[in-house]
């Protein structure tokens, strides 16, 4: 199962105190497996945004100790600054960011706010995706009245705590109370203009936030403005939801920026904020020479960056993460200022940098190397699985050389569909490279285990037991996968281009051995389970997919020796 991730962005209502901020946010760096990516303090608003990552139950843990931390160290009584507040930790928002819903990280929300309310003492609102009704939605009114108005919000009953204690006492008097939530993640999103004129980034950014500008009696900036009955100003609406956005001069690089705040990119992304500002761009006589990433970004947004712009080109989505990312930097011109490194600017890859090295990180001649080597892993399960990432590798090559040629246009999104399917296939068999070993490893961990008293005993027998359960049935998931994957090269082999039907049956014949090592691996590894219905059970489905893949063997074969 792919590893779960989620961002953690407390605001500590401390900006001046440098001591205080960083030992706030150095308790992050207690918790194993969560890396503090920022801390970003300001001395006007005395507040200071920290981000970390990790997953959910290690972030849960951080953002626990943290909130503990800074109730421990900052006194609201005597707090003043200009960003509205109303606790030392002020607002706790988690953000999901890798293979996990909005709902599952809603759940992780509420138990955060459970733990804080019983543990600490310390109340608070669930607000965004979190909220528990949808008065309690908007942060601005949940936190109204601010710090100063915490009494009488607490006396009102329609304000009582979603959690902690509901009156008000001496610790809310002196940590206020904390807002928790479940939100999308917010990319800060420059596009650079080829101009020096604030007014005119200021008009195309009025073009495309979602507040749009001031409706004026004659339609332009300096006419009268139009109030509504109320007195209030009344508003053209700019193109895009959910976006923040004002012109500015950087004179750092002598350009014209749109300043844009995406608040929810899951309804208006980055690259459509980019596309919808180089058309207002081109209106007003102006060129979008590319754009600049403030902080870092979940590999999901380059990735459908990437494949938005692919779709443009009547390009192959089937392609690799690798190939994906340098298309996206480039259609955003995000190294348009000054050189992108996906290493340093994703997310994902910035949690997995200081992680172990992988298996399919190697070199060709690198793995080689390993698996010769006197160490028993890795082994025929992990080769079983990379002989299946092969195999349909070649069978995605034939989709995409197929979408790509030329008088196959009418074609292109049909190869193109399965090129996505073999790279699905691949990401998977890839992961079960590295999967088969570690389920292995974990066997040795179990029989190294103690086993001086009878407990002890029991323990390690039932560790090794389930582990012995896991390393069946991670490459009898290669066996499944690898079968399965065997519908790419057979469909290319019928309908792809046929100068490379030696490809898709090369890819075909790997899919196989792959198969075929797998099973080797599900039945030597089956007999040593004490659970004998398990066993036969997991067995009876191997068996199941070997005969299957030996039938796709052979049509396949009929396939070939009828075209060749």
């Amino acid at each position: 199962m792919k590893k779960q991730l989620i961002e953690c962005v407390p605001n500590i209502s401390e900006g001046r105190d440098l001591q205080k901020i960083n030992t706030i946010a150095n308790v992050v760096k207690t918790v194993e497996g969560v890396k503090l990516l920022d801390i970003d303090p300001g001395k006007a608003t005395n507040r200071t945004v920290i981000t970390f990552v990790g997953e959910p139950k290690q972030v849960i843990k951080a953002a626990f100790l943290l909130i503990k931390k800074a109730a421990a160290l900052i006194d609201m009584s005597k707090h003043n600054g200009e960003h509205p507040r109303f606790g030392a930790t002020d607002v706790c928002p988690l953000v999901p960011i890798a293979n996990i819903s909005m709902d599952e990280t809603a759940t992780y929300a509420h138990k955060l706010g459970k733990r804080v309310g019983e543990e600490l003492g310390i109340s608070g609102y669930f607000y965004e995706n979190a909220a528990t009704s949808d008065e309690r939605k908007n942060l601005a009114t949940v936190r109204s009245g601010e710090y100063e108005g915490l009494q009488n919000k607490l006396s009102d009953k329609n304000w009582q705590p979603d959690f902690g204690p509901t009156n008000y006492n001496d610790t809310i008097k002196l940590a206020g109370v904390t807002a928790i939530s479940a939100r999308d993640f917010l990319i800060a999103y420059n596009v650079n203009l080829n101009s020096t004129s604030t007014r005119r980034a200021n008009a195309i950014a009025f073009d495309i936030r979602e507040n749009g500008r001031a409706k004026t009696v004659n339609g332009k900036p300096s006419g009268k403005k139009v109030l509504d009955k109320n007195g209030e100003v009344v508003r053209v609406p700019g193109k895009l939801k959910a976006v923040k956005g004002i012109g500015w001069y950087i004179e750092e690089y002598g350009i014209a920026q749109i300043s844009y705040n995406l608040t929810n990119i899951s309804i208006t992304s980055m690259h459509v904020a980019f596309d919808e500002t180089v058309k207002a761009a081109q209106q007003r006589g102006l060129r979008v020479t590319g754009s600049e990433l403030v902080g870092l970004v979940p590999l999901k947004a380059m990735l459908d960056a990437a494949d938005y712009f692919l779709l443009k080109q009547e390009r192959s989505l089937g392609i690799s993460d690798d190939e994906k990312i340098k298309i996206a930097i480039k259609s955003l011109g995000l190294d348009d200022l000054k050189p992108f490194n996906p290493q340093e600017r994703i997310i994902e890859y910035v949690m997995n940098a200081d992680a172990d090295k992988k298996l399919i990180d190697f070199t060709v001649k690198g793995f080689a190397d390993e698996t010769a080597s006197e160490s028993m892993a890795p082994g025929g399960g992990s080769i079983s699985a990379y002989v299946g990432a092969l195999g349909v590798s070649l069978g995605t090559m034939v989709a995409n050389l197929s979408a790509h040629k030329s008088g196959w246009d009418e074609k292109w999104e049909y190869f193109s569909d399965w090129a996505v399917k073999g790279q699905k296939y691949k990401e998977e068999l890839l992961f079960l490279v590295d999967e088969d070993t570690n389920a292995f490893n974990k066997i040795i961990d179990g029989f190294r285990m103690p086993k001086s008293t009878s407990e002890e005993k029991e323990t390690r027998k039932q560790a090794i037991e389930e582990a012995t359960k896991y390393a069946t049935e991670i490459p009898f998931k290669v066996m499944e996968t690898a079968c399965n994957s065997m519908e790419v090269m057979l469909e290319m082999a019928k309908k792809g281009l046929q100068n490379s039907l030696s490809d898709a049956g090369v890819g075909a014949l790997c899919a196989r051995t792959a198969v075929f090592g797998a099973y080797f691996n599900v039945r030597i590894n089956a007999k040593d389970i004490k659970d004998r219905v398990f066993a036969d059970k997991i067995l009876a489905k191997a068996t199941s997919v070997y005969q299957k893949t030996i039938a796709l063997e052979q049509k396949m074969m009929h396939l070939i020796d009828a075209a060749i």
